[in-house]
Order: C-alpha cells, then structure tokens, then sequence
C-alpha cells in the first residue's frame, strides 16, 4: 500500500480527539513547519493553518506516515468542513499533505489568529 507524510496540527496530535483515525499510521515524530503559516482556533474547537506570502511563522505540530485508505477512510471523513487537504512546507524544506484552513472559512465567526501562541496545545494551555 502506498504511503504519504501527513502533518498534524490539532486535534489528531497525540491525545488528541482525532488520533484514534491515526492509530493504523506510523508516527515519525514532532516537526515544525516553515515560517510560512498563520494559525488560527476555530470556534475554540480546533485549529487551522493557513499560508500566507508575508508574516508567517512556524507551527508546531506531528508527522505521521500514512498509507491512503487510513486517510480516506479514518482521518479525512472526520475532519471539519473549514478544513481542506493540501501540501504545506516543513521546517527542513521537504512537503506534506496537511488539513488546511479553506480560504472561504478565514472570516467565518469564531475564528481567532493564535499564530503567536506557539501552537494549538500551548493555546489550549494558556486558555485554562
């Protein structure tokens, strides 16, 4: 079975809410990504990266390989509708498929730039 890199922000990071959909991939460790990204909370439920050309900055986050059906079958059905699948930059340059922020969705109510809270677990931290 043909296998990808997924990056993973949210709430499919370990312990997390989604990453029973991760329980079939094999988890390669904690990365970041090129300072290319804003990061933004949805509605205080999950998180959503989005590229930007100026202002970015790197996101905290997982990288997991995982082969097509645990995506297609597990991660992807369960994901929110304000996300999309796409390619984003790594910190050491290589890409990964990731959930991204759809550009419809950044002006939706509830949704609040935490680019500078150092990621979605450190923003969930300091709201406690």
């Amino acid at each position: 079975m043909a296998v990808v890199t997924m990056f993973v922000n949210g709430q499919a990071m370990s312990g997390g809410t989604l990453n029973d959909a991760l329980n079939n991939a094999r988890f390669l460790g904690k990365v970041d990504t090129a300072p290319k990204y804003r990061f933004y909370s949805v509605r205080d439920e999950f998180p959503g990266l989005h590229p930007v050309a100026a202002g970015g900055a790197v996101v905290p986050g997982e990288l997991y390989e995982v082969e097509y059906d645990v995506l297609r079958e597990h991660l992807l059905p369960r994901e929110p509708a304000e996300l999309e699948l796409g390619v984003i930059e790594l910190a050491d340059g290589r890409g990964s498929l990731s959930m991204r922020m759809r550009e419809s969705s950044l002006d939706a109510p509830g949704v609040t730039d935490i680019t500078d809270r150092g990621g979605w677990l450190a923003y969930l931290e300091g709201k406690r």
